[in-house]
């Protein structure tokens, strides 16, 4: 749901600029678009992989903490069960409140962790894409295009009035993407 809704605001966004720039540009010249799949370079980028396996051992050095943590509440939970009938009132209540404490924390950890490990993925992720951005850029500027839009943006495509970058891209930051996923095989 979310994801549509910030695919549609993108689409809004972007015919509105098409409106914008359509408006700047007089009847004599003609209005240059281009189009690439910037996920489908990333994802076929060794940096990328590099990165993904980073995350993935430092998600796992997460998990065996947070295990760690489950496994002693799970040893308290059962002492507990197990002397439950010879504890007096108040020490049941105190053992019972220690429990649900210990849980919250192992919560909170968890939650902490997550957001830790989305922010450790922004940061490493942050120069691969300002590098694919920089190739994207000047690639429009030598095709002289006006707009490049997000493959996912596209909803109609007449070959031959939109540029698919896509190739150029990859192909500069040394990379091969296959065919089949290109942005004109999925339109």
């Amino acid at each position: 749901m979310r994801n549509r809704r910030v695919a549609l605001k993108a689409l809004i966004g972007a015919v509105f600029m098409l409106g914008l720039l359509k408006a700047e540009v007089s009847p004599a010249q003609s209005l240059r678009i281009g189009y690439t799949d910037p996920d489908v370079i990333i994802v076929n980028m060794k940096e990328y992989r590099d990165i993904q396996q980073q995350l993935q051992k430092e998600a796992q050095e997460s998990q065996q903490a947070l295990q760690e943590m489950f496994n002693e509440y799970q040893e308290k939970l059962e002492r507990y069960q197990r002397q439950q009938a010879l504890l007096s009132e108040q020490r049941r209540q105190e053992r019972e409140q220690e429990l649900l404490q210990l849980q919250q924390q192992i919560q909170e950890a968890s939650a902490l962790r997550q957001q830790q490990l989305a922010q450790r993925e922004a940061e490493l992720m942050q120069p691969l894409l300002e590098r694919v951005q920089q190739v994207i850029d000047q690639v429009a500027q030598e095709q002289n295009l006006d707009v490049v839009l997000r493959a996912q943006a596209l909803l109609y495509v007449k070959e031959g009035r939109v540029v698919d970058i896509t190739r150029e891209v990859a192909r500069r930051l040394g990379i091969q993407v296959p065919e089949d996923t290109t942005a004109t095989q999925q339109n």
